[in-house]
């Protein structure tokens, strides 16, 4: 086997590889840019998860303050709480909240104690309410802010309702904060579009003498008939004795709402679940939640819900990486067709040298096409000749004008064979014709114009048609000294447009016939620039205008 055809096989063999290296990265990229944004994505939701806990931290934290509020001497009772919680304003500092109240003990049967506390606080008569079995109460003697809908739940037994008597029982035991179940609160009255909700309750026990006191254990129940009718204290079996509950009501809808705020916007769904498995309630809905969705973890109080966060950004989670991995594809198969035609290429580069070995019998046929080009070439010039003879006076006149028509034809065909290339430039024709005719360097220099390449064809034609206006002028017109000259040429899109234009003439010229040159010059500029010749005369004037389509390379 030729060493060529083994190198065009380590070659593709060389290309092949790479390709496949290349679907390795693409693929590799793919799965880097889906973990990776699987990966935000989770991040994004344990930050939305930290909020809500955030939240919730500070709430409890000011239900601790209350308590620590409560339970010191600095203050006496109901106003002291008010006044305490108005200038702290904790729906603005740790919004969510419905409130902040305080439920104490009752003797179950004597409501006198509690309803004073009540009256002393808002300074009306409120009852507490509902009737019940137990043999301890705990009616709420204030809340905050004093709204219309807070104001509807004072005087509410708690114990009396067993969600709520579960969470007050774990605090109790505990002495840390405890969340109820989901409940309606007592607040929704008769609102039309309820939402779920919940409570927090943080213990305040009563003061005892000594630890050995509080540990001590008590029958079920028994308050201390030492203390002021006002002071009612419960015990239980095996906990401390208790004063009351320092608590927070919870609108779970206004609560996430005034936790995440706009953040909802970037969040295509979201879930809140009570605990885990198919048996978790749902408390809290918004958007959809898709195939995507991020779990985590909400510690309330003592108890623990799910959040379940959804962005539902499918273009960045699988449309990203499939663009990374047809991009691959595609390289590698660029790669592979970049080889097949450097392939062809060399093809090319065969068949040009077989080509040359045919040079001579080319040869012929371009000496047959030379002669062609001659006798055109000879047919102009014997048209050109024939033209001027008409319009000729005498054979000094006709020597003139047919030497001057000949050496624009031989100039623009110079420029073509001295300059190798197959076209002119319209500029060049143009400054060669206005140097001749006596314009200074500076003159010529001062043209402004893009660059129009003309071809044989057409270069022949606009140097007839320049060197005939420029003879003109030098007669009758600017180029003698009798006006202005202006030259300028321009592309308007698809178009090449040359203006002349004399000015400040001595008389306006006239033209009623044309003449025989101009008539072959405007009939070559149809032809050969497949253009039109269109000329002017006004206020001692003249203008000539001259468009025809921009040539192609």
């Amino acid at each position: 086997m030729r060493p060529s055809a083994w190198a065009d096989r380590l070659m593709a063999f060389s290309v092949r590889a790479i390709g496949f290296v290349i679907i390795l990265a693409a693929l590799a990229g793919a799965t880097a840019s889906f973990i990776y944004n699987k990966t935000q994505e989770a991040d994004q939701a344990e930050r939305v998860a930290m909020l809500v806990n955030g939240r919730l931290r500070d709430q409890l934290a000011v239900l601790e303050g209350v308590r620590a509020l409560y339970q010191s001497d600095m203050i006496d009772g109901g106003p002291g709480i008010r006044a305490y919680l108005a200038a702290l304003r904790p729906q603005e500092r740790a919004p969510g909240m419905q409130g902040v109240g305080i439920a104490l003990a009752m003797q179950p049967g004597k409501p006198a104690p509690v309803e004073d506390r009540l009256r002393e606080n808002y300074g009306q008569v409120l009852r507490v309410w509902p009737q019940t079995d137990q043999a301890i109460g705990f009616p709420i003697i204030l809340i905050e802010p004093d709204d219309p809908r807070n104001h509807r739940a004072l005087g509410y037994d708690m114990y009396s309702e067993p969600v709520r008597r579960a969470a007050m029982r774990r605090a109790w035991h505990s002495g840390q904060p405890a969340a109820s179940g989901v409940v309606e609160l007592v607040q929704e009255g008769r609102i039309a579009k309820k939402q779920p909700g919940f409570l927090i309750y943080v213990p305040i026990y009563a003061r005892v003498a000594t630890w050995e006191d509080a540990l001590r254990p008590a029958p079920l129940p028994r308050f201390d008939t030492d203390a002021e009718p006002a002071d009612v204290v419960a015990t239980r079996q095996g906990a401390r004795p208790i004063e009351g509950f320092v608590y927070a009501p919870f609108r779970i809808g206004d609560l996430m709402e005034a936790v995440l705020g706009p953040e909802l916007e970037h969040i295509d769904g979201i879930e809140i679940l009570t605990g885990d498995g198919p048996q978790a309630k749902r408390i809290f809905a918004h958007g959809r939640i898709g195939w995507d969705a991020h779990e985590e973890r909400l510690r309330v109080a003592d108890r623990q819900w799910v959040m379940r966060i959804s962005y539902g950004r499918f273009i960045d989670r699988l449309g990203r990486p499939l663009a990374i991995l047809l991009a691959g594809f595609a390289l590698a198969f660029l790669a592979i067709q970049l080889h097949k035609l450097q392939q062809r290429r060399l093809g090319a580069f065969k068949a040009l040298a077989e080509e040359r070995a045919r040079h001579a019998e080319d040869r012929e046929l371009m000496i047959g096409e030379m002669a062609h080009r001659m006798k055109n070439a000879f047919a102009r010039i014997g048209a050109l000749a024939r033209i001027t003879l008409r319009e000729s006076t005498d054979l000094a006149d006709f020597e003139t004008r047919f030497d001057g028509r000949l050496r624009a034809l031989s100039d623009a065909k110079q420029m073509l064979v001295t300059g190798a290339v197959d076209t002119v430039d319209l500029g060049a024709l143009v400054r060669r014709e206005l140097e001749l005719a006596g314009w200074s360097a500076e003159r010529r220099a001062a043209l402004d114009g893009p660059e129009v390449r003309l071809h044989d064809d057409g270069a022949q034609a606009f140097a007839l048609a320049i060197h005939e206006l420029v003879t003109n002028s030098v007669k009758y017109g600017a180029l003698a000294g009798k006006g202005e000259l202006a030259v300028a040429w321009r592309r308007d899109g698809d178009t090449i447009e040359f203006a002349w234009t004399e000015s400040a003439l001595p008389q306006t010229p006239h033209f009623d016939t044309e003449s025989f040159g101009t008539h072959f010059i405007r009939t070559m500029i149809e032809r050969q620039l497949g253009g039109s010749w269109r000329r002017s005369a006004a206020d001692h004037a003249l203008s000539v205008v001259i468009r025809w389509p921009a040539p192609t390379d």
